[in-house]
Parts: structure tokens; C-alpha cells; sequence
């Protein structure tokens, strides 16, 4: 038998033809991989395949043959990811708003790319994002390496920060750059957040990176250290999807027991709790940035939740809710 003109390939294009066509529900039999070979202009007998699929498994392929008939059928039977991981990173990525369409789809086929034709086939139902309200700023991807890099190097950035106008166009929010610190980097409602110390007011501010544009790495070494508070995740709980205030307030909250379930949700299970003097009542105290958006929170909870310290938190809140009362008359 002649020899096909992709010898030297033989390995490869096995390789390539089990992860692509065969996984725990399918596989190929030895003819069939010999006549898949040979579509890729590659010969082969059977003894020279059993030897590649020896050598693919010392490698660190897993594949398995198994007698179906009167034919050994050979498919991969682990991958570095399983199909479930991969339907979870694809809802994933179908839910980041701060990643384009475009964007979406293609990572998404990239990621079909890792499992078998068959499996690929389950990923792909559920490949379609239109409709789904998604950034447009298709730089978003330099923008994070940026930022990162920025932090590695213990660097200030700056950029232009971007708001929308009424002509539905993203202009700049101020003209002069944003100067900032880079500390963290963190996800919220969806959205990618930059966590940064701005030296001139002398706190911490967060910024939509979706929004950011013409991202520069200074010479200048970061600042605010001392200010910077290593936890993320608290930072969010308190900043009520990332709007307001930066600066936290200790308020404490009366709740009715049953709902003391979405005061852990939102702050964790670190809080202190105790019984209120009301029966069915529990207290507890929590730091927040004190703004609309967590009044709006409490106003949500309806009269399951009540602010009961400090007092000038709950005077702030009493007046919000008159301001609000006399807007709607």
C-alpha cells in the first residue's frame, strides 16, 4: 500500500479525529478510523494505529477501546474539561453583559472546539445572545489586560471615562483624563468593575471598565495601599451595585425572622445576629455605603426590614421617602 503524502501528521490527525468524532457515547471502530486517516491523506495499518493510540496515552489522552461486536470501538473517554463544565462556562459567558455579541459568540465556539462534534452539538443550542443586552465597546478584552497588567506593575493608569447623552452616544464624562490607581478588579450585576484610589479626593472609587477608553499605563507607582480594602466581595455587599457613596456606614437593621435569609444573601454569613426586643424579630448590624440604592433596597423589602440605627441614617431615609411621597403628588 502506498504511503499518503501526510505521514509525518499521522499522529496528529488521529489525535485530532477521536477528540473531534468519538466521547463516552460514541466511538469509532478500527476500519473507521483507518478510512478517516485516509481522508487526511495519511496510511495506515492496524498495527501501526494500536502503537499511535499507545503512544497518545502515554501522552496523557485517555482513550479507550471496548469490544462492540466483532470490532474493538475506540473514543476519548476523559477531556480536560466534561460537558457539564463547558454548558456552565457557556451560560456564563451568554449572561456578561460587559462582553459583546460578537464576542460572545466567538468564545463560545472556541469553546465547542473541546469537546466532541457530538457533545458540540448540545453547546451550540444554546449559542444565539441577540437580544440580550450586551456592551458595544468591543475593546473591553485590551482594557482588562491592561488594567491587569497595570496592577502587576504597580502602576497608576488613566483613560477617558464614558457616560451616555441623550442621543443614545457614549461622550466623555468630563474632559481632562481619569488618574487613577489600579487595585482590584471585580464583577457586580453583571458588569465588570475597576476598584481604584483616586489621590486627589483620597478614597477609593469604582469605575465600569466597559466604560473606560484609551486606557495608558503611567510610570507613576500606585497609591492608597493604606486605603484599599482587600475584600471584594464585602466591598460590593455594601456598595449596592456599585453606585454611591464609597464611604460605609455601620447601620444596624430589625428583621422578621423569616427573612433574615436575604440579609445573609447580601452580606454573608459573618454578620452578627441577635433577637430584637419584638418577638419574631431578629437584629443585626451591617456596613453600608449609605445611598439611594440601598434605601431603594430596604424600600424593596417593604415592612419586613427596618433601619433602627443610627438615627441619622433613618431621619436620611424618612426624608427620602417624604421627597418621594411629594414627587408623585
Amino acid at each position: 500500500m502506498p504511503k499518503g503524502t501526510n505521514q509525518k501528521l499521522k499522529l496528529y490527525y488521529l489525535a485530532k479525529i477521536l477528540k473531534e468524532q468519538t466521547d463516552d457515547e460514541h466511538g469509532l471502530t478500527m476500519p473507521e478510523l483507518i478510512e478517516e486517516l485516509e481522508m487526511y491523506d495519511v496510511t495506515a495499518d492496524r498495527k501501526s494505529i494500536y502503537n499511535d493510540i499507545e503512544a497518545l496515552n502515554d501522552i496523557g489522552y485517555d482513550i479507550v477501546g471496548e469490544k462492540s461486536g466483532k470490532y474493538y470501538v475506540y473514543h476519548v473517554a476523559s477531556r480536560q474539561f466534561e460537558l457539564a463544565e463547558l454548558k456552565l462556562l457557556v451560560d456564563a459567558i451568554q449572561s456578561f453583559k460587559f462582553i459583546t455579541e460578537k464576542k460572545s459568540n466567538a468564545l463560545i465556539k472556541k469553546l465547542t472546539t473541546l469537546a466532541s462534534k457530538y457533545e458540540a452539538s448540545q453547546l451550540e443550542r444554546q449559542i444565539s445572545v441577540q437580544g440580550r443586552v450586551k456592551t458595544m465597546n468591543e475593546s473591553i478584552y485590551y482594557s482588562v489586560d491592561d488594567i491587569h497588567n497595570a496592577i502587576s506593575q504597580n502602576k497608576k493608569i488613566s483613560f477617558r471615562y464614558m457616560t451616555w447623552d441623550t442621543n443614545k452616544k457614549l461622550v466623555p464624562k468630563k474632559e481632562e483624563l481619569y488618574v487613577v490607581s489600579p487595585w482590584r478588579l471585580t464583577w457586580n450585576d453583571e458588569n465588570y468593575y475597576l476598584i481604584a484610589f483616586d489621590s486627589k479626593e483620597g478614597k477609593m472609587k469604582h469605575y465600569r471598565v466597559d466604560k473606560m477608553e484609551k486606557i495608558a499605563i503611567l510610570d507613576e507607582k500606585r497609591e492608597g495601599k493604606e486605603h484599599f480594602k482587600a475584600d471584594p466581595v464585602a466591598y460590593k455587599n455594601r456598595t449596592f451595585g456599585m453606585f454611591g457613596s464609597e464611604d460605609s456606614t455601620m447601620v444596624t437593621l430589625s428583621v422578621k425572622d423569616e427573612m433574615i435569609g436575604v440579609i445573609i444573601d447580601r452580606f454573608g454569613k459573618d454578620i452578627a445576629i441577635k433577637p430584637a426586643k419584638k418577638k419574631g424579630w431578629t437584629e443585626t448590624r451591617v456596613e453600608v455605603a449609605v445611598s439611594d440604592q440601598f434605601f431603594g433596597w430596604i424600600f424593596g423589602l417593604g415592612d419586613s426590614v427596618k433601619i433602627t440605627a443610627p438615627a441619622s441614617v433613618v431621619k436620611k431615609y424618612k426624608t427620602e421617602l417624604d421627597n418621594m411621597s411629594d414627587f408623585y403628588k
